[in-house]
């Protein structure tokens, strides 16, 4: 039997992280009996709460259900307590993710705003470093490149050689691929500690892991969700799917999506796709999130605005970059070029594997472990009936 320890500084510590109100809740388990997402050994949020209110920290990393909830807003609205479960477990998410990150950066990040706005400005002044100081770190392109011949057209050529920019962005995904791999096998292993007596052959293993391709693609269970769950998932599944295109754009296809003239090429369209989605929807959640009718966007962290506006922003001015280089504007370009590198490139480094982006992750590994975990017990052995006595009847005399 495993022993816990409780943790009496975890309530106040997920206030820090935005669930502030945590007090509220009786533990009714109304919110449980109205999400449409809580099923069989998967319940919540009425157990995350609970393991909150005890301060059963350890217990809390062995969950994977916080990352079920797709924060439809259900039971906040019929919570009898105005509680908000489903702002708590947004908080516990935030918490998960500060504690799956073995650099630290992430619990700094959601903690601290000065962490959080200095390190973007700091990646966004090395940047600007790499286009302003000639021949730093090697790289002989910038604005010290501009010569005549970039003066009077578009020379990207020759101020952001595409092909050093290229090895730029491949090094920049091996990072980021690598932080958010280490931070998704920390995450199995505080999740597999909660299953420790339960064999798990390797065949199970493997042959689950589809589940993490099919619900990162889809975030299919989404649909079951109440409160229009199609527009909600169909709204996200467009996000996703717009900055995917760039991220795909830039890592995999920017020779041809870089290029030094105007004429039309078919990564053009996948680029607009890209943008347009992107800027649409950002600015449908930044509305709502002003508004706060929507129950899921009532509650606003700081990390929440920081991911839409660096987003919204990288959209626009990549647009608006475009507009330049089709009408042959020189310099215009060029410092737009910068502007937008000084704002994608510390998005990325921030969001993708200590902010919002790394929930495209940990929902479908956290899935992907249900479906491993409940795979191995139907596999174990059922328990032997217990053994039946005989009792010898005496009779009287």
């Amino acid at each position: 039997m495993q022993h816990y320890r409780v943790d009496p500084s975890l309530g106040a510590e997920l206030a820090a992280f935005g669930g502030r109100t945590l007090g509220r809740c009786f533990s009714c388990g109304n919110c449980t009996a109205v999400c449409g997402l809580s099923k069989g050994d998967t319940v919540f949020p009425r157990k995350i709460i609970r393991y909150l209110q005890v301060g059963l920290s350890d217990r809390l990393l062995e969950s994977p259900e916080p990352w079920l909830c797709y924060y439809c807003g259900t039971c906040s609205e019929t919570c009898p307590r105005d509680a908000e479960p489903g702002e708590l477990m947004m908080a516990t998410r935030r918490w998960l993710v500060s504690h799956y990150d073995w650099t630290g950066l992430s619990r700094r990040l959601y903690l601290s705003e000065v962490w959080e706005f200095g390190l973007l400005a700091a990646i966004a002044v090395f940047v600007l470093a790499l286009f302003l100081v000639p021949g730093w770190l090697g790289l002989p392109f910038g604005f010290a490149a501009i010569n005549e011949a970039a003066t009077e057209h578009v020379r990207l050529d020759l101020f952001a050689p595409t092909h050093i920019v290229h090895y730029g962005d491949w090094a920049l995904a091996a990072l980021l691929a690598g932080l958010l791999a280490i931070n998704a096998a920390r995450m199995v292993g505080f999740v597999r500690k909660g299953s420790a007596g339960l064999h798990i052959p390797l065949s199970i293993w493997l042959g689950k892991a589809y589940h993490i391709l099919v619900h990162g693609a889809t975030q299919k269970r989404w649909l079951q969700c109440d409160n229009d769950a199609r527009l909600k998932w169909f709204t996200h599944f467009l996000l996703v799917t717009g900055y995917g295109t760039m991220l795909l754009l830039v890592v995999a296809f920017l020779p041809w999506f870089q290029r030094e003239n105007a004429e039309f090429h078919w990564t053009a369209l996948l680029g607009y796709y890209g943008t347009l989605t992107i800027l649409g929807v950002t600015l449908m959640a930044m509305r709502s999130r002003l508004l706060k009718k929507e129950q899921y966007h009532k509650f606003s962290h700081v990390s929440d605005w920081t991911f839409l506006v660096l987003l919204f922003l990288t959209a626009l001015s990549g647009i608006v970059l475009h507009l330049f280089r089709l009408f042959d504007v020189p310099w215009p370009t060029y410092v737009l070029y910068v502007v937008h590198l000084m704002i994608a490139v510390p998005m990325l480094i921030i969001e993708v594997p200590f902010g919002k982006w790394n929930h495209l992750v940990f929902r479908p590994m956290a899935q992907y472990l249900i479906e491993v975990r409940e795979a191995a017990h139907a596999r174990q052995p059922a328990p032997a009936p217990a053994p039946r006595h005989t009792h010898a009847h005496v009779g009287a005399r």
